[in-house]
């Protein structure tokens, strides 16, 4: 077995086995004519799929998220430089193989990036990406999580072409075996991972694409920012930790593996952060409430205020006139505001009195001092 799995790599034949379906695939998705020619895995391009759905979703939906488009763009740039470096740094921090060169640090191409590490290093940047561009971190957070659930889900089947995140061995009709994976069994490298085994790639593959397709629908009605997130890090917490237990290539850290201690946090935190958030929003709830009761009621005195406000305005206004009136010698009016007939009335009496005073001009001028006299 040995020699025949040594011989096949050898010759660049990768085969892989599931579901009783033999395939020959190769991990080369293509060669750039460069130099002696540079190999782009199937790996890479899948996983640059996965991320570009991930990017188109995520655009769609950023406005019923309240982000603008243009500023989420700087986000994600920066955020993806910084997962991919998070990534190799968690592989590098918990891989118990000392580093041969410092070049080996940058050489991904022979594999060692974490998935956790790459989470871990998008949410710290994008956190200090959303607070530069002033966008809302918690509704930046949401969306984010339903775009790693595409990513992920896509991007776990670039580990089917490497032939590798499997797990021990099963009789199941899920058991999946290749060259590589008995070539590894041959060598000693996979303890316990007597071919067929579990694929684990594609247990996290299914479980990430069905918690998207619930978050999605789950999403439609968000009633609090933070809510997604939440639930992601419960859901995909509690996936983690049982495919963990499976694989043969995890990270250990002592009875346990590091992504099983991450994940049991991820989950802890998650129910944590969504408690949190849920009662702080029906606080918030209960206030408004509160507060436009308030300012209801207070609407409705006021409203009776500003009535009797008025009135006692009217009565200033014909308080005024009455002392106008009186400084004039002239009679005060009796109501405090005259209508149109009373007003109508006096304008005729003056006009009488008018008339009267040019005909008592008119007569001669002995009347006018007799009137005089007599009065």
């Amino acid at each position: 077995m040995l020699t025949a799995a040594v011989n096949t790599v050898a010759e660049n034949q990768d085969w892989i086995k599931i579901f009783g379906l033999k395939l020959n695939l190769d991990r080369v998705a293509f060669t750039i004519p460069i130099g002696d020619g540079y190999d782009v895995y199937w790996y890479a391009v899948i996983i640059a799929f996965g991320l570009l759905l991930a990017m188109l979703y995520g655009f769609k939906r950023a406005p019923k998220f309240g982000i603008d488009t243009d500023k989420m763009i700087d986000v994600v740039l920066v955020s993806f430089i910084c997962a991919f470096v998070g990534a190799r740094a968690y592989y590098l921090i918990f891989d118990a193989k000392p580093l041969s060169s410092f070049s080996e640090i940058f050489a991904v191409r022979n594999g060692g990036l974490a998935i956790y590490g790459g989470v871990i290093g998008a949410f710290v940047s994008g956190y200090i990406m959303c607070r530069v561009k002033k966008i809302k971190v918690l509704a930046m957070y949401d969306l984010a999580a339903l775009g790693f659930l595409i990513g992920q889900g896509i991007g776990r089947w670039g580990n089917f072409f490497n032939q590798e995140a499997y797990g021990t061995h099963t009789d199941s009709i899920f058991g999946m075996t290749g060259n590589i994976i008995e070539m590894n069994y041959a060598y000693g490298s996979s303890v316990g991972a007597e071919p067929p085994v579990h694929p684990c790639f594609l247990y996290e593959s299914f479980f990430c694409l069905l918690g998207f397709a619930l978050l999605h629908f789950v999403s439609k009605k968000r009633k609090f920012d933070g809510q997604i997130i939440s639930l992601y890090m419960i859901w995909y917490g509690v996936v983690r930790f049982f495919i963990e237990g499976l694989r043969t290539d995890s990270l250990p850290l002592g009875a346990l593996r590091v992504s099983q201690v991450v994940s049991f946090v991820l989950v802890v935190a998650g129910i944590a952060l969504y408690i949190f958030l849920q009662s702080r929003g029906k606080k918030a709830v209960v206030e408004q409430g509160e507060y436009d009761q308030l300012f209801s009621d207070f609407g409705d005195e006021n409203g009776e205020e500003s009535a009797d406000l008025a009135d006692a305005d009217e009565v200033a206004d014909a308080e005024s006139i009455a002392d106008l009136a009186a400084l004039d010698g002239a009679e005060a009016p009796t109501e405090p505001v005259a209508d149109t007939t009373d007003a109508a009335e006096t304008d005729t009496n003056e006009i009488e009195i008018d008339t009267n005073d040019a005909e008592l001009n008119n007569q001669p001028t002995d009347e006018n001092a007799t009137e005089g006299t007599d009065e």
